[in-house]
């Protein structure tokens, strides 16, 4: 395994490892048992970066979320793990009541619901402190101040170590760090955004904006990360759910564009040139990249958490490289 320093705060930073497991499933999909088996082998692959949601998983049985982060405060009290590993988690985007279906009816960024929600996720995960905690999605409603300063708050109490965010334009998270910077406030450090080698239209209305998605690393999102080398990168969903190698994964109409056949080609001639999987070339060149990637990685099983691990020892040269970045 190989790792990278996260934050730049002395106190709060910490050092994780390149590929980050996800655990939005565990607890409700994937039952426990093969949750902890995941956890333990990803553990024992050197990994050391956890990724949950206060709201994980509502829509598998109609709840309010909650199931991913309470399975993990069993897993730390039965294995007896401590601060060597980082559980990031969000909040923001939980439902206000028990439903199966993605709305807008969500808790969002008030002080108030920062607070409270801040405080049950450390209830359900059973730390003193979160290690990072994400805005999970926008909130318009709520002055950007007030969002700041609640997220400051916590940080400057102890409760919480570093702060990212996730689904935002990025207008709005450099607009939340100017803000933070001019208070002397932390601000956010770890961006989560949707990213992989197949590019995915951002023009798109969805759920929250008619404009397109905040969650989709775009050009600006990529061109602001690249100018801000403090912040840490975190891909989501960068295997699309199985789309790269899976019939029965058709990819979202999203990706129905010109350029997809294009780079789909480029990445099967480097993988045959690697030897190694589709999943395992777009991994490493998540990771190897200039603007470098920490790949949030979800498994099923043990055996498709190994593809994943394998991929951190995975080398692309300047040539098979330069030939995935060329293909449009």
């Amino acid at each position: 395994m190989r790792y990278r320093t996260i934050g730049t705060d002395p106190a709060t930073r910490r050092e994780v490892s390149v590929l980050s497991l996800g655990a939005m499933l565990f607890g409700s999909v994937t039952d426990e048992a093969t949750s902890f088996a995941l956890l333990d082998r990803y553990v024992e692959a050197g990994g050391t970066f956890v990724d949950t949601s206060n709201n994980y998983a509502f829509w598998v049985g109609g709840t309010q979320g909650g199931e991913s982060e309470a399975l993990l405060g069993r897993w730390r009290r039965e294995r007896g793990v401590g601060d060597e590993i980082v559980i990031a988690t969000k909040l923001g985007a939980r439902p206000n009541a028990p439903t199966s279906t993605f709305g807008k009816d969500i808790e969002g960024l008030s002080a108030k619901v920062i607070r409270e929600s801040a405080e049950r996720s450390r209830e359900r995960l059973g730390v003193e402190r979160l290690d990072l905690l994400y805005a999970h999605v926008e909130d318009p409603s709520v002055p950007l101040q007030e969002t700041v300063e609640a997220f400051a708050g916590l940080v400057a109490e102890g409760s919480v170590g570093l702060l990212g965010v996730s689904n935002h334009w990025a207008w709005r998270v450099e607009r939340a760090r100017a803000l933070a910077a001019a208070a002397g406030l932390p601000g956010y450090e770890v961006l989560q955004y949707h990213h992989s080698y197949l590019r995915r239209r951002t023009d798109l209305p969805s759920l929250r904006s008619p404009d397109g998605s905040q969650g989709i690393a775009g050009g600006d999102l990529l061109s602001y990360a690249r100018a801000e080398p403090s912040l840490a990168l975190v891909a989501y969903s960068p295997l699309l759910a199985g789309g790269y190698v899976r019939e029965d994964k058709p990819l979202d109409p999203g990706f129905d564009h010109a350029g997809t056949p294009v780079r789909r080609a480029a990445l099967g001639e480097v993988a045959r040139e690697t030897g190694a999987t589709v999943n395992q070339v777009v991994l490493a060149w998540l990771m190897g990249g200039e603007v470098p990637v920490i790949p949030l990685v979800g498994a099923s099983s043990v055996a498709q958490l190994d593809e994943s691990l394998a991929a951190v020892d995975l080398e692309l040269t300047a040539e098979q490289r330069a030939k995935l970045d060329a293909a449009r």
